[in-house]
């Protein structure tokens, strides 16, 4: 048994790959490869928590109206009804994980 993988993720510049690393009934994390300019658009989750762990690199994180670029290793929490979104802005990889529960 292996408890400590990733999936190889190698996005091209302006795409962004994903991966889901755990599914269960009230939870799931998923993974995020960001390439250079990769991005997700600012979206809401009414009935859940989501939390960003960036593993690698940095983001651009949108809360609402706010902006931060936000460097590895860190947590972002985004609380329910919160519009959020990410977008790699670095030259480099961003990797990170997505964890989103209860599931609506």
């Amino acid at each position: 048994m292996t408890l400590n993988e990733l999936p190889d993720l190698d996005p091209a510049a302006g795409t962004v790959e994903t991966a889901e690393l755990v599914v269960e009934d009230d939870v799931l994390v998923k993974l995020f490869a960001l390439g250079p300019g990769g991005a997700f658009d600012p979206h809401v989750h009414d009935g859940c928590e989501n939390v960003f762990h960036l593993l690698t690199g940095e983001i651009v994180v949108t809360q609402d109206d706010v902006k931060e670029t936000v460097r590895a290793p860190a947590v972002v929490h985004n609380p329910r009804g919160v519009e959020h979104g990410a977008k790699n802005e670095s030259e480099d990889l961003a990797l990170l994980t997505a964890s989103l529960c209860p599931l609506p």
